[in-house]
């Protein structure tokens, strides 16, 4: 049934923007803003303004020919393997602006099954990924990643972890004590970067900064070669600016 907006009525109302969006939906192919008037009932006008905040938050996309297909941000509120797949679309687009905007290989690692693994990362020829010589698994104790993951835990979360994956001297500057490694932990402000210098590896930076989405445990990093040390602190804060986005992607 073709709706007649009603003149007290916001065209941004959300029982028209549904029904322009299922409008969209039985069209997979694609639809006018024409065939989408003439189904909903909604003027010109108003359906034009509509379209353009859809395509804005990513709701909606138009293609070549110029009619409007379902985009990303409306795949996300669904199930199933489609969703999973825009979400990591999502995070991976987020992912490289950051990398673009910091200068900086970026990363983000989760803390599953007792394990930290890097999920998505994106880097480039000016931003090289971290050279990977020890296992992340491994490295907890000495990689900001782990580090960050670790304060999440608590003290039986992280001996758990250090009973499977045992403290090793990685570079000159890697924490080896338990203890001094717990009362960094401890004292490590949740509002501050935690970072590494050279502990993980000899010639690279980094940084990571938790991103708390639910009962999750996770992180967002950066990398530096050494030589671009003297930008950490800076892109580190960077960092923690622009994690509000990536918590949202999580979140979803």
């Amino acid at each position: 049934m073709a709706l007649k907006p009603e003149p007290t009525a916001p065209f941004h109302s959300v029982h028209y923007v549904l029904r322009v969006l299922e409008a969209i939906s039985r069209h997979g192919g694609g639809v006018t803003d024409v065939q989408i008037a003439r189904e909903t009932g909604l003027p010109t006008a108003h359906l034009a303004s509509m379209l353009l905040m859809l395509r804005r938050e990513g709701y909606v996309e138009q293609v070549a020919d110029g009619a409007y297909v379902i985009g990303d941000s409306m795949v996300l509120l669904g199930s199933g393997a489609a969703r999973k797949e825009a979400l990591e679309s999502k995070i991976q687009d987020t992912l490289t602006s950051l990398r673009d905007s910091v200068g900086a290989a970026v990363y983000i690692s989760r803390y599953i099954d007792g394990e930290v693994k890097i999920t998505q990362y994106a880097d480039g020829p000016c931003a090289p990924k971290v050279n990977e010589w020890v296992d992340f698994k491994s490295a907890a104790h000495a990689s900001a990643v782990g580090k960050c993951l670790l304060t999440q835990l608590d003290q039986n979360g992280r001996r758990d972890h250090l009973s499977r994956h045992k403290i090793a001297r990685l570079t000159s500057r890697t924490i080896t004590s338990e203890k001094v490694l717990f009362s960094k932990l401890d004292s490590q402000p949740a509002t501050v970067p935690v970072l590494d210098l050279q502990e993980y590896a000899v010639g690279t930076v980094c940084a990571a900064v938790p991103l708390t989405a639910g009962s999750a445990v996770g992180c967002l990093a950066l990398s530096l070669p050494i030589e671009h040390a003297h930008r950490l602190r800076a892109a580190a804060a960077t960092l923690n600016r622009r994690a509000a986005p990536v918590v949202l992607s999580l979140a979803i």
